[in-house]
């Protein structure tokens, strides 16, 4: 059959019944729109929870586990024996790395290292005048941390070079200095676990946008931690690492803890609730974009299906002069082609509206997140993804009514 008469006789049920068509095409377009604005939004959510994840902590992270559960002497003397100890104390171990300076220069050299900063972090109470806060503190050579975490980007206040050349000096996390009450320039006395206690001067602060980080820290000279913590200048509890390609961070903090015995934890060990929160959204946008899309498939079959019974007659008509089974199914595979591609084109800039407008809507996460907007990932595959569905979809809405029409008997129907 000419393809030009199949056309025209498609386009003639279409304009005939336009409200059934226009429902169709509508059925498709918000199924797609729907689809496109869901998938983008939760993409962009995974991957900013992603992105501040790892800006926010180190790909890999060396430390001297302190562990209190060790053999006692009997144990040790008498192994496989029943022994019964009473009250042991925990051995006196302290968590620094030996060599710690040593193994950081030789980890900076291995390849694939973006930047290696050995540090001494610590718990501390931070006071001002009343107020009193628990946190962490880390010293560390501030240069090695900025090229770790790009902290000129991430300061709310001052800057790296007033801590460089302030022994005293603190760079603290923003909410924690608005907790405390505090602005650039101003005295807080700090107390190690240790008892030391030294009066620091706010020379700047930070922000990562994570409240666990913004909340408690503070970065101090690597010096004057170890002097709060009475050490000697060798003294180190920290490495951190970060590579140029994150993913080689798993097995290179295998190599590490292999060559120097000491643990590692790299960034999937550390944020596994994030990566398998990610996981779960995933599987959930999947699920509920797809059953968007079918739901909109079945609304497409429906009305398709009711056009076949409404042109019974019609397609009965077409067999008796001349018209094959195949040429049926092609008459309703184009009015389902038209329906699909014209209702999912619509679909893609309604999505894409959608989605932009999320984009820009102003959003406050409070002090847990640095966001000022909905995050949304405008991905080119999501809208192809959309438009392939749409399109197979109503195709096959389409397929399963024109088969059925194609085994139509013309002459019983003629008889009525």
């Amino acid at each position: 059959m000419d393809i030009r008469i199949a056309s025209q006789i498609a386009r003639t049920h279409l304009l005939a019944k336009k409200r059934q068509t226009l429902v169709a095409m509508l059925g498709v377009t918000f199924g797609i729109a729907m689809f496109i604005t869901m998938i983008s939004f939760m993409q962009g959510v995974n991957q900013f929870l992603e992105d501040s994840a790892l800006d926010a902590s180190p790909h890999i992270r060396m430390y001297n586990e302190v562990n209190t559960q060790r053999p006692s002497l009997i144990q040790q003397l008498k192994p496989g024996q029943f022994n019964v100890v009473y009250h042991q104390k925990p051995k006196d171990e302290q968590a620094r790395i030996k060599n710690g300076i040593t193994i950081a220069e030789r980890v900076e050299k291995e390849a694939g290292v973006l930047g290696v900063s050995p540090q001494v972090a610590t718990q501390a109470f931070y006071n001002n005048g009343p107020i009193q806060l628990s946190g962490t503190i880390s010293g560390v050579d501030i240069e090695r941390e900025n090229r770790l975490y790009k902290l000129t980007t991430r300061l709310k206040s001052g800057t790296i070079n007033n801590l460089k050349t302030n022994p005293d000096g603190l760079i603290m996390g923003v909410v924690l200095a608005r907790k405390l009450n505090v602005q650039l320039g101003d005295k807080v006395s700090v107390t190690t676990p240790v008892g030391g206690t030294r009066i620091l001067r706010v020379v700047g602060t930070f922000g990562f946008g994570v409240g666990t980080v913004d909340n408690t820290k503070s970065y101090a000279n690597l010096s004057t931690v170890q002097e709060m913590l009475q050490k000697d200048p060798s003294y180190i509890t920290d490495i951190h690492v970060k590579m140029n390609d994150p993913l080689q961070a798993l097995p290179f903090g295998k190599r590490l803890r292999a060559m120097y015995g000491y643990y590692t934890e790299d960034w999937a060990t550390a944020n596994t609730a994030i990566l398998a929160g990610e996981k779960i959204r995933n599987v959930m946008t999947f699920v509920v974009s797809m059953t968007l899309l079918v739901v909109a498939g079945f609304g497409i079959y429906n009305i398709m299906n009711m056009t076949v019974i409404n042109k019974i007659k019609d397609i009965a008509i077409l067999k008796a002069t001349g018209f094959d089974g195949k040429d049926i199914v092609a008459i309703f595979l184009l009015q389902a082609v038209f329906i699909g591609l014209t209702g999912g084109l619509l679909g893609l800039f309604i999505g894409f509206g959608l989605s932009y407008m999320l984009s820009i809507t102003p959003f406050d996460a409070g002090d847990f997140l640095s966001i000022k907007t909905f995050p949304v990932i405008f991905d080119g595959k999501y809208y192809v993804m959309g438009i392939l569905f749409g399109v197979i979809t109503t195709v096959l809405a389409g397929f399963f009514p024109s088969r059925k029409a194609a085994q139509v008997d013309p002459v019983s129907i003629l008889r009525g």
